[in-house]
């Protein structure tokens, strides 16, 4: 039976949204197809429901509403037709769920009284327990609690599974928490605070909500928050006195020092970082002025936004712009998930609503669990490429989350400036430069303890670890980080050769290997080796698939290996066959304990039918999950092809044999597969510790 849970506020500007994401979040952990349902939207691009579609990748059928704001006459005071309506389309969303979060609606023209006995009814006639959000903001201890019973009262304690008290002042929180557990109820209320930054606007938002055109700067630097907006109407020194942290500065176009000024705040550590420039009346910098501000070291640092209104309406209209959480502001998504795991307890809350794990496994709920597995770990990950982007994004979504801890390697200020550039929350992370860091000669006397027998001098030794791919490995060997990831910006033999010259492969591993994760739709499978042996023999192979089915086990897949080849069972002969034949043999004599079928093809390993006209009566074929290719050509071009004809996640690749835990990256991979990458090193070094 489709289960569902009523999350409704107890007035305007609560940050209901908030919550619902925190809500979609926690049942993609653990349910397969989550539904979300609204039964009023103000308009029908209601950005919750664009937010949730896109974030959760749920389908038409999956999400919807009933009614917009113009027609919710219709629905009137819960009238009989209405609800039939709204009943009717949560029927179509709940038929294709297995959880559904509906969401109330948001206080827009109604009083508050009339509004709270809407959603009640709402929630009575589709069965859902509910959630209620009171508003914290700018009230004191006595009336939030004031306003927390009212809503109890109103929805009755029988109905409400927790409340969560949001946007509560600093100041008020610790007593107010104090208040709410002196409360006679049983149900749980959580008291989260006021974080302005998810209030503030992006420039984005900003931009889209006055029509600017992007006159130049990064499309990246649009998710940049705006805390301020100022009119730059004064001299430049008096404009310096007044730029914080995240301000917009709006001055016509043809006011040349205040835009250089602004573009000087990214590359100068006197002043705080200026968010964006709003270039009023429709003027544009001078072609001189804008080819100076083009050719500045790594790019013009600012945005430069144009609007046609003058600098008195810009600002006004400006200053009205609501922050919300938009579907494409990655960042700012990850910032309210973090905050809100911070301060609810969402397993908790999932228990209050009923929600249990599904056997299926979406790629959406795979990737959810690494986080939470790799929080679990408590490890520390050093990234030697801290002068790329994409590593520093995805630094700052590692640390939002907590999910641990992290070093990077690289010039400091270098590295500082370009986070400033980015607008990224590092705070104070560390940072190691491998030219000028104490580490180094102690490094350089170890690795030349470790390699002199190969002809390393001391002085070579100091010369190879000022090499940040060799200083990371070396803070992995001696303990000082427990893993590393890199191959952003270099060759994977350049990730992977120190690690293969002194941290070793593990007692009963002779050969490092590589599998790939591959999430479909409803399952993930585990391919290997893809990504490092060109032509394993028969011994090396079966290393692989014992590694493999390691790595699987360790990732909870369990293990049920398929040593791929052209024929299956004994149909087939020839050098290859005989190779998979032999790997295969040997692997039931290494590890008894596993489920190995061999040779086998493709078809035979993953569909049922076939399975049962190949190999009947085989524990593995038509339910393999552990695919074992004869060689590296075979595997890249497979995990490639199903990548992309299956529409799979390929996370990967996942070094394993090694000692210790170092995972290369595609040059080519995104800030996600980056934090996927990291996650995976945490939970092996937490697996190594245990």
């Amino acid at each position: 039976m489709t289960r569902a849970v009523y999350l409704t506020a107890m007035g305007p500007a609560s940050g209901k949204s908030l919550v619902a994401l925190g809500l979609v979040e926690l049942l993609s952990r653990r349910v397969g197809r989550v539904g979300f349902f609204r039964p009023v939207v103000q308009s029908g691009d209601d950005n919750d429901l664009a937010l949730i579609r896109a974030r959760y990748e749920l389908p038409d059928e999956r999400c919807g509403y009933a009614f917009t704001d113009s027609e919710r006459s219709e629905l009137g005071n819960a009238s009989r037709a209405g609800m039939a309506r709204v009943v009717e389309r949560f029927r179509q969303i709940e038929a294709v769920s297995d959880f559904v979060v509906v969401e109330g609606t948001d206080f827009t023209g109604a009083s508050s009284p009339i509004e709270l006995d809407v959603n009640l009814r709402i929630s009575e006639h589709l069965g859902a327990p509910i959630v209620v959000v009171v508003n914290g903001h700018d009230r004191g201890v006595d009336e939030i609690v004031e306003r927390f019973r009212v809503g109890r009262d109103s929805f009755g304690d029988d109905a409400i599974s927790a409340m969560v008290v949001n946007r509560v002042g600093p100041s008020v929180l610790g007593p107010l928490r104090e208040r709410l557990a002196q409360q006679s109820s049983d149900d749980p209320v959580w008291a989260v605070p006021e974080l302005p930054e998810l209030r503030q606007p992006s420039l984005a938002q900003l931009q889209g909500a006055l029509g600017a055109e992007l006159v130049a700067g990064d499309p990246d630097d649009l998710t940049r928050s705006v805390g301020h907006v100022k009119v730059a109407a004064m001299s430049v020194p008096n404009m310096l006195d007044h730029v914080e942290d995240d301000t917009v500065f709006i001055a016509p176009g043809d006011r040349p020092d205040v835009v250089l000024a602004a573009m000087l705040t990214r590359t100068s550590a006197a002043y705080p970082s200026v968010s964006g420039v709003l270039l009023s009346g429709g003027l544009r910098p001078d072609d001189r002025v804008t080819s100076l501000i083009a050719g500045m070291s790594g790019g013009v640092p600012v945005p430069l936004l144009s609007v046609s209104t003058d600098s008195f309406d810009t600002a006004i209209a400006a200053n009205e712009v609501e922050g919300a959480i938009t579907p494409g502001d990655r960042r700012k998504i990850d910032i309210a998930l973090a905050h809100l795991e911070e301060h609810v307890d969402l397993a908790a809350l999932g228990e209050r609503i009923e929600v249990g794990r599904s056997d299926v496994v979406t790629p959406i709920m795979f990737e959810y669990d690494l986080i939470e597995r790799a929080k679990a770990a408590k490890a520390h990950i050093v990234l030697p490429e801290g002068t790329d982007d994409r590593i520093l994004r995805a630094a700052e979504r590692i640390c939002r989350r907590q999910v641990c801890d992290l070093t990077l390697l690289g010039p400091q200020d270098q590295i500082r400036t370009r986070i400033a550039d980015l607008g990224l929350a590092l705070g104070d992370i560390p940072i190691i430069d491998p030219l000028d860091s104490d580490l180094t000669e102690r490094f350089a006397k170890r690795y030349h303890e470790l390699r002199a027998h190969k002809g390393i001098t001391l002085e070579r030794a100091h010369d190879i670890l000022t090499d940040v791919s060799f200083f990371g490995t070396m803070m992995v060997y001696e303990g000082l980080a427990d893993g590393m990831v890199s191959g952003a910006a270099h060759t994977t033999a350049h990730t992977i050769r120190p690690a293969l010259e002194f941290v070793k492969t593990r007692p009963g591993t002779s050969i490092v290997s590589s599998v790939f994760l591959m999430l479909l739709a409803d399952r993930v499978l585990v391919y290997g080796d893809c990504a490092v042996n060109p032509d394993p023999n028969a011994d090396e192979l079966a290393d692989i698939a014992t590694s493999s089915a390691d790595t699987a086990s360790m990732f909870g897949i369990e293990p049920r290996i398929a040593m791929l080849s052209y024929s299956t069972g004994a149909s087939g002969t020839g050098a290859d066959v005989d190779k998979v034949r032999a790997a295969t043999e040997r692997v039931r004599e290494l590890r008894p304990d596993l489920k190995v079928e061999g040779p086998i093809q493709y078809d035979a390993a993953v569909d049922v039918d076939v399975a049962r006209s190949k190999l009947p009566g085989s524990d593995v074929a038509g339910q393999a999950t552990v695919f074992i290719f004869p060689d590296l050509n075979t595997g890249n071009n497979t995990y490639k092809a199903v990548q992309r004809s299956a529409d799979a996640v390929a996370v990967g690749p996942v070094l394993q044999g090694l000692n210790k835990p170092v995972n290369d990256l595609s040059r080519g991979a995104l800030v996600a597969d980056i934090v996927n990458t990291i996650a995976i090193t945490a939970i092996q070094a937490g697996v190594e510790h245990a």
